[in-house]
């Protein structure tokens, strides 16, 4: 087995795997139905989830086969958000259909279905497991508490601006939104003896000038990465009330997804310029292009971690 699984995808129907230090393409998986919104690779690296238009599948990552191991059907639209549950018990999602859905991986079919009302467009799992907190077209950001089966709070930092990307902390200390006015909102999350997420705001950055399409908190919560159709990247100290660290040029076109090596060393990009690059985040250089795709890449996973040195 691999100790570095990297997958992209996008609009040309194609899942492709990579080494990552040669950049080497060694498997490519089709997509038939659709483009791929979003990639996602369990713990165990095992499997990888790749959202479409409609519907979810699940391929197995070792082996030869290029049928899906299954697939997750209920969302109308394109699928825009995808995650598992740390032990890979459940999977969630959210897509344009308004829905949060989750699906247990051993039972058919969708268990809940949670409405927001609009376009959902990013959708994250709090480290506690049992919150799930989404971000729609219309600036809505909401959280849904599993135990309770409800929406339990919901912050609008922007009326009628789409919230693009949440990120929380891997400490569960803190959650940032990013919307398409290039504006990130951030919020300090504590936890009250109801158990229940409190969020206290904390920062406004007024990141790019035009769309932000990803944020991302670091695994060591030291900096928060922002990818923009301004085509750069940009990483924000998070010890130095976010001031700017680097910024990242190189691609040249919209900066859809990224993700950063267990250890915070090195960020995976993914863009329309049909690319995706390795940063060497120390220096600030692209130390390797994915070139292979033949349309947009709009997703990119990337697990490197110790399997045995998983969260408890």
């Amino acid at each position: 087995m691999s100790s570095v699984i990297l997958a992209t995808a996008g609009y040309d129907h194609t899942i492709r795997f990579w080494e990552a230090t040669s950049g080497i393409c060694y498997r490519t998986l089709q997509y038939q139905e659709s483009q791929v919104n979003k990639l996602e690779i369990t713990s165990d690296k095992t499997q990888i989830a790749a959202a479409g238009v409609g519907q979810i599948r699940i391929y197995d990552v070792n082996a030869n086969d290029t049928q899906p191991v299954s697939t997750y059907e209920g969302h109308v639209g394109n699928v825009t958000a995808i995650g598992f549950q740390k032990d890979t018990k459940w999977m969630f999602s959210g897509g344009e259909d308004g829905t949060v859905r989750v699906w247990d991986l051993r039972a058919p079919g969708c268990q809940r279905a949670y409405e927001s009302r609009a376009a959902v467009n990013t959708v994250v799992l709090h480290p506690n497991q049992g919150e799930l907190i989404s971000g729609d077209a219309t600036g809505h950001i909401r959280v849904w508490d599993l135990t309770a089966n409800a929406c339990s709070c919901e912050l609008v930092p922007e009326i009628g601006t789409a919230v693009r990307s949440l990120t929380v902390a891997m400490d569960g200390g803190m959650m940032v939104a990013a919307n398409t006015h290039g504006t990130c909102y951030v919020w300090r999350m504590m936890r009250g003896a109801t158990l229940t997420t409190h969020f206290e705001p904390m920062h406004k950055l007024r990141a790019h000038s035009t769309y932000i399409l990803k944020c991302l908190i670091s695994p060591d919560c030291q900096q928060l990465a922002t990818t923009s159709s301004d085509k750069t990247i940009k990483l924000w100290n998070l010890d130095n009330n976010f001031s700017l660290d680097r910024t990242l040029v190189g691609h040249t076109r919209w900066v859809w997804d990224c993700v950063f090596s267990v250890d915070a060393a090195y960020l995976v990009t993914a863009s329309s310029d049909a690319t995706a690059r390795l940063w060497d985040l120390s220096t600030g250089d692209a130390i390797r292009t994915y070139s292979g795709h033949h349309k947009p890449v709009v997703c990119c996973a990337l697990n490197d971690s110790a399997i045995d040195g998983r969260d408890s």
